[in-house]
């Protein structure tokens, strides 16, 4: 009698069970590049933009992945993922990789990850470091031409070292010791989160504010006397 062979499923792990970023430095850069690209980007429904999610590379083969901490890709549909297959989704590599530098990985992304990247093909490779301690500026953008990653041109105003990231169609600023979204056209910043709660917030005691000078203006009218 022939032997029944049993073929177990690939299985792609959606977490690897390592605590999250190092330290509010590089935490509070991650908690709002994402949210801050994803709102930029949401009504895009062919980019996505996430972080700290497992790019599987190699169909059957789940060792062979990256996880960085800020990506976009542009031609992925704009829905939620627990993982990001390549061999599924037609964008392909991403377009833009932020790493944080922290303590524990600063020289895997310096050295380790810059070249992988390369290989790989992956458009604007970035680096910010939060600390100040491991790279020296602090920020810096680079785009992939002709197989070698070279530097994006920065300037200095009052505001901050800004560099412009051409896949993005945004500035990337240090603005009082913090990486800021810069939209070029209107020179505005990307809200985090507190910041969007605020301007959410203020536009709700405007529009309260209309209405009950609305509500005073009918009252006036119906209380005017007839002529």
């Amino acid at each position: 009698m022939a032997e029944t062979l049993t073929v177990h499923p690939v299985e792609y792990p959606e977490t690897d069970g390592l605590p999250m970023p190092d330290a509010d430095y590089q935490a509070d850069t991650f908690c709002y590049a994402r949210p801050a690209l994803q709102a930029w980007f949401r009504d895009r429904p062919d980019v996505y933009a996430s972080g700290d999610l497992f790019i599987y590379l190699e169909e059957g083969n789940p060792d062979n992945r990256i996880a960085p901490d800020v990506f976009v890709v542009f031609g992925a549909a704009n829905h939620r993922r627990m993982t990001y297959k390549l061999w599924e989704e037609p964008g392909g590599m991403p377009d833009f990789i932020l790493e944080i530098l922290s303590p524990s990985t600063w020289r895997k992304d310096l050295g380790e990850k810059r070249a992988l990247y390369t290989s790989l093909g992956v458009g604007e490779y970035w680096l910010y470091d939060p600390h100040g301690r491991f790279m020296q500026p602090t920020l810096a953008g680079h785009r992939l031409i002709g197989g070698s990653y070279v530097p994006l041109p920065a300037t200095e105003s009052p505001d901050g070292r800004s560099i412009r990231s051409p896949a993005l169609g945004l500035d990337l600023r240090l603005a009082e010791e913090r990486l800021r979204f810069v939209d070029p056209v209107t020179a505005r910043y990307l809200p985090d989160m507190v910041e969007s709660w605020e301007e959410s917030r203020n536009r709700e005691r405007d529009l309260e504010a209309a209405q009950a000078r609305i509500a005073e203006l009918e009252r006036a009218l119906r209380e005017r006397p007839p002529t």
